[in-house]
């Protein structure tokens, strides 16, 4: 269900606004969508597990609030974020 760290590296590189750049909400915003997308392939298997399905919705919260910064801070940012990681918005 958690990613690889091999992937978490890759997005970190790809969606980094600079070098050493781990914690910019574009990373953390790349990092929870691939977590969001593998729990939700996890409950087209797995329908009763509640207990996942609470940290999913955590999670997609906490996704929000960074895509809202995001929005505040830079608009054409936030919509080439959204439009590269495919969130519908």
């Amino acid at each position: 269900m958690s990613i690889t760290p091999e992937l978490k590296d890759q997005l970190i590189k790809d969606y980094a606004t600079k070098d050493g750049d781990t914690g910019s909400a574009d990373v953390q915003i790349a990092i929870l969508t691939t977590r969001i997308t593998n729990l939700t392939e996890h409950f087209k298997t797995h329908k009763k597990d509640n207990h996942s399905r609470r940290g999913l919705l955590k999670l997609v919260a906490q996704r929000r609030k960074l895509l809202d910064y995001v929005r505040r801070k830079d608009e054409e940012r936030y919509k080439s974020l959204i439009s590269k990681l495919g969130i519908r918005r």
